[in-house]
């Protein structure tokens, strides 16, 4: 029998530890199925090409969340609600969407103290799926990007949104989440460090999406000894529900977590 494939599509892709966890989970439960990584530099090729690979499922990370969504014959109303897919299962031949980083980073974050505010930096679909899950758990969620032409969609969902002219000099947050790529494969910033110092010294803690490495905004926080944490938590927990959709509910969550969780040994 073969196996099912799954894959993950991304640009970079190549440090994805999202194969690793999945293939422990299959073998773990023994599930016939089997997942690699794709690099996908174009994301209006994403559906052909997980049609061409012959996948049963995928996981989609930047910058193709919302390229993703576009290509899903059907999205669950999450995926709809903030326009952002990483989760997609074939079904009777139609590629289904689902959302699985907002549930994912909520669940992350309690580990952190006394948090009410956060400032999500960036605006793409990840900070679109937690933005929305985040405020319907009672955070009070703002955005901080480069520029504003991508905050329009977030205006528009009642956000406060900032760009680096507009973010008042006194502006103090809870916890400040990095949901940009800055710091994966290079060494710069989320934001001028003069706009992260006084942000950083007067914030609870701060989390960087980004996993498996100490990155400048990680540093940046240390170094002002606030608590931090990576992505791993969220990348687990996403992951998680992630292969819940590609079994079709085969296993007991917990299950697949303990599974998973030999990867980040």
């Amino acid at each position: 029998m073969l196996s099912e494939l799954f894959a993950i599509f991304g640009n970079p892709v190549s440090h994805s530890k999202s194969p690793l966890m999945h293939n422990f989970a299959f073998h773990a439960l023994k599930y016939n199925g089997c997942y690699s990584r794709y690099l996908l530099e174009n994301g209006k090729h994403l559906r052909d090409t997980f049609i061409s690979l012959g996948l049963s499922g995928a996981n989609i990370t930047v910058p193709h969340k919302e390229a993703a969504f576009e290509a899903c014959d059907w999205c669950d109303e999450f995926a709809k609600k903030v326009k952002a897919v990483n989760t997609i299962v074939l079904k009777d031949g139609k590629l289904h969407g689902y959302n699985t980083d907002g549930p994912g980073f909520l669940k992350a974050i309690d580990e952190f103290n006394n948090i009410k505010t956060i400032l999500i930096l960036g605006a793409g679909g990840t900070a679109g799926a937690t933005s929305m899950i985040l405020r319907d758990a009672g955070y009070q969620v703002s955005i901080l990007n480069r520029t504003s032409e991508r905050l329009k969609q977030f205006i528009q969902s009642g956000f406060k949104c900032y760009d680096y002219e507009s973010l008042p000099t006194d502006a103090s947050f809870d916890l400040i989440a990095n949901m940009t790529s800055a710091g994966l494969q290079d060494h710069n910033l989320p934001a001028p460090i003069s706009i992260l110092e006084p942000l950083i010294n007067n914030a609870n803690g701060c989390i960087d999406i980004i996993y498996g490495k100490e990155t400048p905004f990680l540093k940046l926080a240390k170094k002002a000894n606030k608590p931090t944490q990576d992505g791993s938590a969220m990348l687990l927990n996403q992951g998680v529900l992630a292969f819940d959709h590609f079994t079709n509910h085969k296993f007991k969550l917990d299950q697949i977590e303990q599974a998973m969780k030999i990867a980040f040994l």
